[in-house]
């Protein structure tokens, strides 16, 4: 096949296996949602899947490495093929791809029953998969300035790795340095990937209005600067969570991060919700490590796990919503622009993370605000299930 969209073509199965982030990003809503509903049931009490993990470490797991790791899958499997020049992965290499993706959701979920070993090669054979197929595709196109992204995909891999070897000598894992180095690669991918996104998407927008200020082009030396700040700053969170110094580095990080997204003029995109949540996404970056540093700093303010919080739902969830929302409606021939739906969903994630803050600070309200951020959460994700899922399992005529 000479083009994608001849490859795309001569694919007669399920169209939903037409180009990666169809499968992908359509399970990471779905799931999302799901897994939120699920937890709430464990939360009560009700003993609904048998997990080795305890109900706080499933949560964490399957967010970061089960939801995440659909998002990223299919943003690079969209994306590397747009890098490299080469044709993307479709049908039955896609298919089997994603099966490995449901396979380690199913073997995380039943975990007790099965042998950890097991249960962790299954879940890590999706990831390795994913980076051999990303690797292939870079050496391939001779596109090394994306080795980066594989390296990332690594540090991912091995984070996975770590989180089911705490959970397997009985600890919890959510706690532990693979979580930390999970979320921390996970937010290194948005600051470089977002740096370059964000900033290209917000100037694009500003052009076709004619507006004269624009955005500070991206990867400037100060960019390089801020991203070794937060790299330094994040490995001394793996390592030393609590440490005063990994405190100080954090608050540092978090000023130039600021420093950063204001140079992306941000402030004159108030009128496309599907630019402006680009930069709210990427703010709870830099807000998040300072209120992080902060709570390492002063813990009576704050707790840590509350202020994780402001990038694991933050950063993470709202970063990748936007891009899902984004990226599905330029693949499917949508206009770049949010209806009043797509904004909803956006703020419904907004008020998930600040419902689920203020829980850390107000203990006293904490079960009410996190009902409300429960709810609000499956709204967003249950709804981009809804709303886009048309879009990502069928495909228009002649596309």
């Amino acid at each position: 096949m000479s083009t994608t969209a001849e490859q795309m073509r001569a694919w007669t199965g399920p169209a939903i296996f037409t180009y990666g982030f169809r499968p992908f990003f359509f399970s990471a809503g779905f799931w999302a949602a799901l897994a939120m509903i699920v937890w709430i049931a464990m939360l009560s009490g009700h003993d609904v899947l048998p997990s080795a993990f305890d109900p706080v470490s499933w949560h964490a797991h399957e967010f970061l490495f089960g939801y995440l790791g659909a998002v990223v899958a299919g943003f690079m499997l969209t994306a590397v093929p747009n890098w490299t020049g080469r044709l993307p992965i479709v049908g039955w290499p896609l298919a089997a791809l994603f099966a490995l993706w449901v396979a380690g959701r199913l073997v995380v979920a039943v975990s007790g029953v099965l042998p950890p070993l097991l249960v962790a090669v299954i879940d890590l054979s999706f990831p390795v998969m994913l980076a051999a197929a990303m690797m292939r595709e870079i050496v391939a196109g001779r596109n090394w300035n994306n080795l980066m992204i594989v390296g990332l995909l690594a540090s991912f891999i091995i984070a996975n790795g770590l989180f089911h070897w705490d959970a397997a000598r009985g600890g919890v894992a959510a706690s532990g340095a693979g979580l930390r180095l999970g979320l921390a690669t996970g937010l290194m991918l948005i600051a470089v990937i977002g740096g370059r996104i964000v900033p290209s998407f917000t100037r694009n927008w500003l052009v076709k209005r004619g507006d004269k200020v624009l955005p500070t082009p991206p990867m400037q030396r100060f960019d390089k600067v801020a991203l070794l700040t937060l790299l330094g700053a994040l490995l001394a969170w793996v390592i030393w969570p609590l440490h005063l110094i990994t405190g100080a580095l954090l608050v540092i990080a978090g000023g130039m991060h600021l420093m950063r997204l204001a140079r992306w003029a941000g402030l004159r995109t108030g009128a496309e919700p599907l630019v402006w949540v680009l930069h709210l996404a990427y703010l709870f970056l830099p807000v998040g490590a300072l209120v992080q540093g902060m709570a390492i700093l002063a813990p009576d303010l704050i707790t840590t796990a509350a202020a994780q919080h402001l990038w694991m739902a933050g950063t993470l969830g709202l970063m990748t919503l936007a891009v899902m929302t984004r990226a599905t409606l330029g693949h499917t021939g949508g206009a770049l622009s949010a209806g009043a739906g797509t904004a909803a969903l956006y703020l419904l994630l907004v008020a998930a993370v600040l419902a689920r803050v203020a829980a850390g600070i107000r203990p006293d309200w904490a079960g009410e605000l996190h009902i409300l951020s429960a709810a609000c959460w499956i709204g967003a994700f249950g709804g981009f299930a809804l709303l886009y899922g048309g879009r990502l399992l069928r495909v228009r005529p002649g596309g």
